[in-house]
């Protein structure tokens, strides 16, 4: 297994067996904004950046070739887990773009009315609040056209058609979304972590509950399930959001919840008390194996 890490200006690639790390030498010193590995093809990866394109790689990180999207601010990227040849990119201000795998290379196409939501007039990035984006993008396991786009800041919504049509946010629901867990076995269960707390729904987000019993903080990170056990959620969270992003002022923790009881706080071989930056997760391959990256 490798494991591919992008920071603001470098993309690692990681051989955790041996703990070699190498650099994708075609994307340093650009700004690099996501990534995302391609559930259908081995070895092929995404990342995006501010500006600078949507780079590909297909031998697992060791080298890249820009594919499209050039002087657009790529802020989200998912391929498709239920459709070969199919990624889809978010942007700043809020757009989707639906890639398409060709004979000659790919080509993108704006998905239309994602800005004429009637929500969307009140979407707003506070740091920036003139503007906002797209921060996550999370696909359906098996049915290719249904997506959940979740904007910073200001709604979750989705499509089940890939994008010719969509359906707004929902009462009740997360409003700060900042990433969206499916598992494979679950596809109808979605979990949450957002600025605004922990939301989870399992009727593919028409209604949503908020279990916060054990949770110590509400400002919500990140969201990974056991890829062995749709009902084993793992978040990582911070009491304000200075202390999930600012090194020296940070408090990430984590908390694990088991089959709907209460959230508890991970303290084997995590700090106590908390002082990283709240973490990325990302479920591994086998049950029980989670990455967090502070």
């Amino acid at each position: 297994m490798t494991l591919l890490v992008a920071t603001r200006d470098r993309l690692l690639v990681v051989e955790p067996e041996g703990g070699a790390v190498a650099e994708g030498a075609e994307l340093s010193g650009r700004r690099l904004s996501c990534l995302a590995a391609d559930p259908l093809a081995p070895g092929r990866a995404w990342c995006g950046t501010s500006g600078e394109g949507l780079w590909a790689t297909d031998d697992a990180g060791r080298s890249w070739r820009r594919v499209g999207l050039a002087g657009v601010e790529i802020t989200a990227v998912a391929a498709s887990p239920a459709e070969a040849g199919r990624v889809w990119a978010g942007t700043e201000p809020s757009a989707l773009w639906r890639g398409t795998e060709a004979g000659d290379g790919w080509r993108f196409e704006r998905a239309r009315g994602l800005d004429e939501l009637p929500s969307a007039p009140e979407w707003s990035f506070p740091p920036e609040p003139a503007t906002h984006h797209v921060r996550w993008i999370a696909c359906h396991p098996s049915d290719p056209g249904r997506l959940w786009l979740a904007i910073e800041a200001g709604a979750l919504v989705s499509t089940s058609d890939g994008g010719e049509s969509w359906r707004d946010r929902v009462p009740g629901g997360p409003y700060d979304t900042h990433e969206l867990a499916i598992h494979p076995a679950r596809p109808e269960a979605l979990r949450v972590a957002a600025g605004d707390g922990y939301f989870e729904s399992d009727d593919g987000g028409a209604t949503w509950r908020s279990p916060e019993d054990g949770l110590e903080v509400s400002y919500l990170r990140s969201v990974a399930i056991d890829p062995g056990d749709p009902e084993t959620v793992v978040v990582s969270a911070a009491s304000h959001p200075h202390r999930a992003y600012v090194t020296g002022l940070s408090d990430g923790r984590l908390f694990r919840r088991e089959g709907g009881g209460a959230w508890r706080p991970v303290r084997d071989g995590w700090p106590d008390p908390p002082r990283t930056v709240a973490p990325l997760l990302a479920p591994g391959r086998r049950a029980g194996e989670l990455w967090a990256a502070d």
